[in-house]
């Protein structure tokens, strides 16, 4: 995976009204930290970090900081968001070096229609939204697809089921359901009171020969 270069200025001055005004300007107010360095306050420009974010890599972007007149392999991690708006109003660069593990979450998503489902008037219930891996950097996909098109009432997919890149594992268990195909609520109901009606029905009826 290439990597991404982004330029952080320092000297930023700390709080949240300093952070707003930086925020005014077009700029993110950050950390960066790891492999013993004092943690940095750092600013960057908006739009260039929204670049670098939204490659092919996503959230899991390596990305090439320099910071004065060092340069600093970097994730992500931390990022909060606007709860209105949703844009990045803080975030976190982590140093990594090539040849170590760290552990990231992938989102997953769903491709497909599920249509065999849809006809028994089933659901499609995603129970696993983020997957915990351990790789090394630049070894992680921006998101794990998973095609619900063949799936039918009864069946699941299970952790063991994703395809992970070669050199990335998950230490969650393999058995862990990720997406369920199910009846949904409305047609167990439905089918209750159908058997309900029926039985009473039954209970009705007077035996053959009575008077």
């Amino acid at each position: 995976m290439a990597e991404l270069a982004l330029q952080a200025e320092t000297g930023r001055t700390k709080g949240s009204r300093a952070s707003r005004r930086l925020r005014s300007e077009g700029k993110i107010p950050g950390v960066v930290y790891g492999h013993g360095i004092d943690p940095l306050s750092v600013s960057v420009v908006r739009r260039e970090l929204r670049a670098v974010l939204t490659t092919e890599a996503g959230m899991n972007a390596l990305i090439d900081l320099g910071v004065d007149d060092q340069q600093h392999l970097t994730v992500v991690r931390d990022v909060q968001r606007h709860p209105v708006r949703h844009e990045v109003v803080h975030l976190d660069f982590v140093i990594v070096r090539r040849d170590e593990l760290i552990t990231v979450e992938v989102p997953i998503v769903l491709t497909g229609s599920a249509e065999l489902v849809r006809r028994e008037a089933g659901t499609v219930d995603q129970v696993l939204f983020n997957l915990t891996v351990v790789g090394r950097p630049g070894s992680f996909p921006n998101e794990l697809e998973i095609d619900i098109s063949a799936l039918t009432i009864g069946d699941s997919i299970r952790v063991d089921d994703l395809a992970l890149p070669e050199g990335v594992t998950t230490e969650l268990d393999g058995e862990e359901p990720v997406v369920v195909a199910q009846l949904s609520r409305a047609s167990i109901e439905a089918e209750g009171l159908d058997a309900e009606a029926a039985a009473e029905g039954e209970a009705g009826q007077e035996p053959a020969g009575s008077e």
